[in-house]
């Protein structure tokens, strides 16, 4: 699969196997990069359904300005950001919020396998929400700077910076817990 296009495409023609691959392919990354984003697995899940059905229902038209799955991501992140704002003026508290940690754990554990990684992942948690998202799109799903700055609607500099002090970060917080890893 070309990073997800020639599937969005066989879908647009009418393929519905092509959106149910590109669920399959995308649909983990962007629940835990849209968790980093809105700090809430249940929201998260939300937000990840919402894209699918944003891609399904209104098919929007990719120009390939930039890769499939930025393009995704951006989607997903838009998205999320607009539910963060509604929820700023609505203040309601889902009991949902509190019984999804359970789900979250098994996500990340067979996600991730191994427990170095989830060392990692849990280090990670306990930083700033920027420095999470740029090291999880950039390291987690291979973004580049300039990519996860589309993504994130940042500048190429802004994303270099907010990496250089997210490793410093987490390299700290990692130390903290007796860990020591190269190329942090």
């Amino acid at each position: 699969m070309d990073n997800g296009e020639s599937s969005y495409r066989r879908f647009l023609a009418g393929d519905d196997s092509g959106m149910a691959e590109l669920v399959r392919e995308y649909r983990d990354g962007l629940l835990l990069y849209l968790r980093s984003y809105t700090d809430n697995f249940s929201t998260a899940e939300d937000c990840v359904q919402d894209t699918f059905i944003k891609l399904a229902v209104k098919k929007p038209k990719f120009n390939g300005k930039s890769s499939f799955k930025t393009w995704l991501y951006t989607i997903g992140r838009n998205i999320a950001a607009d539910h963060i704002r509604r929820d700023r003026r609505s203040r309601n508290v889902s009991l949902d919020d509190y019984s999804t940690l359970s789900d979250e754990t098994d996500l990340e554990q067979s996600y991730l396998m191994t427990e170095q990684k989830i060392n990692l992942r849990h280090a990670m948690c306990r930083l700033r929400e920027d420095y999470q998202q740029v090291l999880y799109l950039t390291y987690f799903e291979g973004f580049s700077n300039e990519e996860a700055a589309k993504i994130t609607g940042r500048s190429r500099k802004q994303i270099e910076n907010l990496l250089y002090n997210a490793r410093k970060a987490l390299k700290t917080e990692l130390e903290k817990e007796g860990f020591s890893y190269e190329n942090i």
